[in-house]
């Protein structure tokens, strides 16, 4: 039994600072757990209610005091990310990421339009072989069948996540575009994750440890939902990276790149960072480095906050 004590005394908050804005921030909190099985995350967003948020603390404290599952495979293929960035920044975004053989692009930017979402992937597509593109639901529609047009009239894409963000909005889609879909939030913030494939809306199933409750609750989803898994980081410091590597290496089949390289997308983070090779990533848990955590320490009120956060979220698992 965990006792909310044990877990306030073993955390620490600290502030990441970006490269470039992403999520539409440049500082990424998270709060980490010293935990006795290992370090854990919590870094639910900071707009997430306690209801949602509750999810991440309850992947935080498996990580932190259950041992990792058996993992099957020792190195994952990961994509590059590339933000909303103009065409321009793209090749020095991709540097970030030596080997990779997939990008997921950011399109569907807020202020942004579909030329530029056109022009930032053809800049991608210059540079690497396959292309995904990720709207996190900001499209209607129709808008997502006019963007699958235009984002493929110069190249195929590998598919479009969460183009809309209804299940019924995203079969839609899939019934009028020949580019697969993939539905991220449509699982992760839904009552019922399996609803999407039951309900004809998705091709693949993009899953994040933290939003779903941790390692083994993701892969008992993974184990159920019927189509290819991406396992994806919810733009996790190293440690969290550390949970979907391990996770990813839990799965039966691996057909596709994960979404597990968005470290490249700090400045600083809390463990030494672990450069791809060949487009790869190691299978391993992380601890971080005392120092670091030291220099990255968020400001005593920013502590205190995610202190009351834990609290208010806790009653809850």
């Amino acid at each position: 039994m965990v006792e909310l004590t044990d877990v306030l005394d073993r955390l620490h908050v600290v502030a990441l600072p970006m490269r470039v804005r992403f999520r539409g921030i440049t500082v990424r909190e998270v709060a980490l757990i010293d935990g006795p099985a290992g370090w854990g995350e919590f870094g639910a967003f900071l707009e997430y209610s306690p209801s949602e948020a509750v999810h991440w603390l309850a992947a935080g404290i498996e990580a932190a005091y259950r041992p990792q599952p058996a993992v099957r495979r020792h190195r994952i293929p990961i994509n590059a990310t590339v933000p909303a960035v103009p065409a321009a920044d793209v090749a020095e975004v991709l540097s970030r990421f030596p080997g990779a053989c997939t990008a997921k692009v950011k399109v569907a930017e807020p202020g942004q339009s579909l030329v530029d979402d056109v022009a930032r992937v053809n800049a991608v597509r210059a540079l690497v072989p396959i292309v995904r593109v990720d709207a996190n639901g900001g499209w209607s529609v129709q808008d997502a069948v006019m963007a699958a047009h235009a984002l493929t009239a110069d190249g195929p894409l590998e598919y479009l996540e969460q183009p809309c963000s209804s299940v019924p909005e995203l079969a839609e889609v899939r019934r009028r575009v020949d580019v697969p879909v993939a539905a991220d939030e449509s699982i992760r913030k839904a009552d019922d994750p399996l609803l999407v494939v039951r309900s004809g809306a998705a091709d693949i199933a993009v899953l994040k440890v933290a939003p779903l409750g941790g390692m083994r609750a993701m892969l008992g989803i993974a184990d159920q939902i019927a189509v290819p898994v991406v396992v994806s980081s919810a733009l996790d410091s190293a440690v969290g990276i550390g949970a979907g590597l391990v996770a990813a290496g839990c799965l039966p089949e691996l057909r596709y790149a994960c979404g597990l390289g968005t470290g490249g997308l700090f400045v600083e983070d809390v463990a030494e960072p672990v450069m791809p090779v060949d487009g790869y990533l190691p299978v391993a848990a992380v601890t971080p480095d005392p120092a670091r955590l030291l220099a990255l320490a968020a400001p005593p009120e920013r502590r205190q906050w995610w202190i009351e956060r834990v609290r208010a979220c806790f009653p809850l698992l």
